[in-house]
């Protein structure tokens, strides 16, 4: 399930269910939930265990925020939705709108892709910078309360142990006890409510792993401000290394370099540069000779996809569920993550509207459509190489093979291209690429054949089209989906 197929936010719609609703984790994942629940309760407390800064600086302890990240359109548009005029809020902090159709240079299967026919704005900016913006609306709201330095010690219950009833916390080495209504786990992959449940009389869910020994390395480099490219080298297999570049604040490149099955990433500028070129095209080692750098090389691990299967159990505690990366966390190299965190809190808030009787399951069963596109789009282009644990459906063979077919017809077809991106937005689902408008373009590849552009001589936008480019997320709001 997608954003095309998903109830939007309905501000309004929620009566007061209770007084008091703690978010554990003050990441996107978070911080969304806390959103939804501002809706519902008197008060909202989000405990984060790091020091939560008043600047877009990245936290301590999720090391991982100093790496590049992408929002989604769907992303984009949920957090719209929540937050009237983010888009504003996020330029106004020095994020930028780019026009993916046209500044966006992607490379796959021997050639770029064709720009597709539609402006498609989108915007850009640090992990930080996106966290530090919603982070400041919801300190905003009287009601939502931040207690950062504050580290989740348990969960308190009621006498029958089958119902959760608030969190033991430590913060400045006193312990503390908040009751709540409803408790969200956001607390990432670490999350200990696994165990905790089967400590307590309950099953821990089971788990979906998908081993790929993802190992990547980021940096910054100086960008001029008139050049707003993206670019996208996915590794493609049997090759096993990619990189991509991301426009930010400041006036800077994020360059990430990352290798499935890999060893160790690079670490110094002789090893990224090495890197670099090996990938197919020479475009990103050329920008990363010609800028200045900005940063130390950051280096991250990322050994498995991973999801918990909530939905599976037949009992669970009332007044907790979990979301974001503590249901499911995809291989960070498709960009998945803060907006799937993001649709994570629409299905809360549609829950939430039911009451707060049978929540978790009611949650648990609507979360799991959601969460099944993103996870068969990452394990399935992951299942390509022969080291990943696991093996792939039938249908999930021919479906790649299909998709690959797709890529290299994009190479020369627009239409194609735009289908391709409402599909990796998480905007449609995987299926509307076997549409017969599409399945005619990709056995009868309509694109002319038109020569790969040089993306080194990309022109930059105008300050016109610049202009447009900051107006056009607002004017969208109502419809983010690009026209078929």
């Amino acid at each position: 399930m997608t954003l095309s197929a998903l109830d939007r936010y309905r501000p309004g719609r929620l009566d007061r269910l209770g007084e008091r609703g703690v978010v554990l984790g003050g990441s996107v994942a978070g911080l969304c939930a806390a959103r939804v629940l501002a809706d519902a309760f008197a008060e909202v407390v989000v405990v984060e265990r790091d020091s939560l800064p008043d600047g877009p600086v990245a936290r301590d302890g999720a090391p991982q925020t100093s790496h590049p990240h992408a929002l989604l359109a769907s992303g984009q548009a949920t957090l719209e939705d929540f937050f009237p005029g983010f888009g504003e809020d996020l330029t106004a902090a020095g994020g930028l709108v780019v026009d993916v159709s046209r500044q966006l240079v992607e490379y796959q299967k021997g050639g770029y892709l064709a720009p597709a026919p539609e402006r498609t704005p989108s915007y850009c900016a640090s992990r930080p910078l996106f966290e530090h913006v919603v982070r400041e609306r919801l300190r905003a709201r009287e009601t939502v309360r931040l207690r950062d330095d504050c580290r989740f010690v348990g969960y308190r219950t009621d006498e029958t142990g089958w119902a959760v009833t608030g969190v033991t916390v430590r913060e400045d080495g006193v312990t503390d006890e908040i009751t709540a209504d409803l408790v969200v786990d956001a607390t990432g992959r670490a999350s200990r409510t696994p165990e905790w449940l089967a400590a307590n009389g309950f099953r821990a869910p089971p788990e979906d792993r998908v081993g790929i020994d993802l190992q990547y390395a980021s940096l910054r480099v100086e960008r001029p401000a008139e050049d707003r490219r993206m670019i996208n080298v996915p590794a493609d297999p049997p090759a096993t290394r990619g990189a991509v570049v991301i426009p930010i604040e400041d006036g800077q490149w994020e360059v990430l370099l990352a290798e499935v099955h890999g060893e160790d990433p690079p670490a110094d500028r002789e090893a990224v540069l090495d890197f670099a070129d090996e990938l197919p095209v020479d475009l990103v080692g050329d920008l990363l000779r010609r800028q200045r750098w900005v940063s130390d090389v950051a280096r991250y691990p990322f050994p498995a996809s991973l999801r918990r299967r909530y939905e599976a159990l037949d009992e669970f505690p009332d007044g907790l569920v979990v979301t974001g990366d503590a249901v499911s966390s995809f291989n960070p190299a498709y960009g998945q993550g803060m907006s799937v965190a993001a649709l994570d809190a629409v299905v809360l808030h549609h829950a939430l509207s039911d009451g707060l009787e049978d929540l978790p399951r009611r949650f648990f069963d609507r979360l799991a459509p959601v969460l099944e596109t993103p996870w068969r789009m990452a394990t399935g282009a992951d299942y390509q190489y022969p080291q990943t644990e696991g093996e792939p459906s039938l249908g999930g063979k021919l479906f790649g093979w299909y998709f690959d077919r797709l890529l290299r017809a994009a190479n020369d077809d627009g239409a194609l291209s735009a289908a391709y991106s409402e599909v990796l937005e998480l905007e449609r689902p995987p299926t509307a690429l076997l549409r017969p408008g599409v399945l005619a373009r990709v056995f009868l590849p309509v694109g002319g054949g038109a020569p790969d552009p040089d993306p080194s001589q990309l022109a930059p936008p105008s300050e016109e089209s610049d202009r447009a480019n900051e107006r056009e997320p607002a004017a969208e709001r109502e419809r983010p989906l690009r026209p078929t």
